[in-house]
């Protein structure tokens, strides 16, 4: 696909991230895989005024387009992508749930079969770094091996999938479940969570039902 075509596609991505509620002002961000790099949202810019000139490339070596900067959490988006060849879109947010369960460093446990769309048993919570750092990408690429979203301590949350349609609604499932979470929490400490078995048993049937989202 073109490059102003992608680029289109991650604004509106990002302006439908903001409508569904899931990210506010500049924080966030949302790359997809291109050539062999990524195109990314850039620095500071709000997503309601960004064009698709401003979508900033990096290429293979880490380098950006001249002239541009991208989004300071560039580092952890080339992390995922070499770390997942399956991935082709990275959504970041500071969603209200997902960021005050970062807050108490806990994973998503098991609470609803949907965990499972992430690709296991619960959503992992990575250490605490720095944001823009090396330190915070190893830990994201750690957290990702095995799953599709990960929490980020005191931070946010991170989704990647095939598609940016998919690693949206990801994202947004994230969110709900995170949202699930905090309110059994309060109730009951820990929460009742599904077995590992049955868990295997969704996983399963998952990879030819019910994950079909719109490209």
């Amino acid at each position: 696909m073109e490059r102003d075509k992608l680029a289109s596609e991650i604004i509106q991505h990002c302006l439908e991230m903001t409508r569904l509620g899931l990210n506010q002002g500049t924080a966030g961000n949302i790359s997809t895989r291109y050539q062999d790099g990524f195109l990314i949202t850039p620095s500071g810019i709000p997503y309601e005024k960004l064009t698709p000139a401003h979508i900033v490339y990096i290429d293979g070596n880490g380098q950006p387009d001249a002239g541009k900067i991208p989004s300071s959490e560039w580092r952890f988006h080339q992390a995922i992508y070499q770390t997942r060849p399956d991935a082709n879109a990275v959504v970041h947010n500071h969603a209200i749930y997902c960021t005050a369960v970062s807050i108490l460093n806990r994973p998503i446990p098991a609470i609803h079969y949907m965990i499972a769309a992430a690709g296991g048993n619960d959503i992992p919570c990575a250490p605490y770094a720095t944001f823009g750092t090396k330190q915070l990408s190893e830990y994201v690429a750690q957290c990702l091996k095995y799953r599709k979203a990960t929490l980020l301590q005191h931070h946010g949350l991170i989704a990647c999938e095939e598609t940016l349609p998919k690693a949206l609604w990801l994202a947004h499932e994230m969110e709900v479940l995170a949202k699930l979470y905090m309110a059994t929490l309060a109730i009951v400490d820990p929460v009742p969570v599904l077995s590992d078995a049955e868990i295997d048993v969704v996983l399963e049937k998952f990879k030819t039902y019910g994950l079909r989202v719109e490209e």
